[in-house]
């Protein structure tokens, strides 16, 4: 069961290359302009080196610290250490609610949560809306048999529009 967040999650779940950094990279500043506080859950499977050995972060992680926080002009960074990168939940943690309106989560696709499927035929993957309950519509150039909204991929404000329509429908636990 799906845990209940302050503010709207919205993932986009697709296979690799169907265009979900592509259109994460759109959407975020058309959602900006409708002045909302836009927060971004990036999932990998690819390890991150952003506190390099020799750096003092990574000396202070390595030291035994449980969390390091660089802060630096314009930016913050922090670093932890995580057992699950793989749920979702665990990185929703971190969020700081009350600066943010809007939580997009690029992959996850296996998790509990609200998704637009990310589709492109080109990439001869299987679609994920028959098997995931959890799929509100689908965003792609092509034809598709199906029940879901389908959204025209290449039309970044219509996608916008629609999770703007979403937000606006649904109840979110204050």
């Amino acid at each position: 069961m799906a845990k209940n967040w302050p503010k709207p999650i919205i993932a986009l779940a697709g296979y690799s290359g169907s265009g979900k950094t592509t259109l994460l990279s759109q959407l975020i500043p058309l959602l900006k302009e409708q002045g909302l506080r836009v927060v971004v859950v990036k999932h990998s499977h690819h390890k991150l080196e952003l506190d390099k050995h020799g750096k003092d972060s990574h000396q202070f992680v390595e030291a035994g610290a449980d969390q390091v926080i660089l802060a630096c002009p314009n930016k913050r960074y922090h670093f932890s250490v995580q057992q699950q990168h793989d749920e979702l939940d665990e990185q929703l943690n971190w969020v700081n609610w009350s600066h943010c309106d809007l939580v997009i989560v690029e992959g996850y696709r296996h998790n509990n949560v609200t998704k637009i499927e990310i589709y492109r035929k080109l990439n001869a993957k299987p679609v994920l809306h028959p098997t995931d309950q959890q799929i509100i519509a689908i965003a792609t150039p092509d034809k598709l048999e199906t029940d879901l909204p389908l959204l025209d991929l290449n039309k970044p404000k219509q996608i916008r529009d629609f999770i703007l329509a979403y937000t606006n429908k649904v109840k979110f636990v204050k």
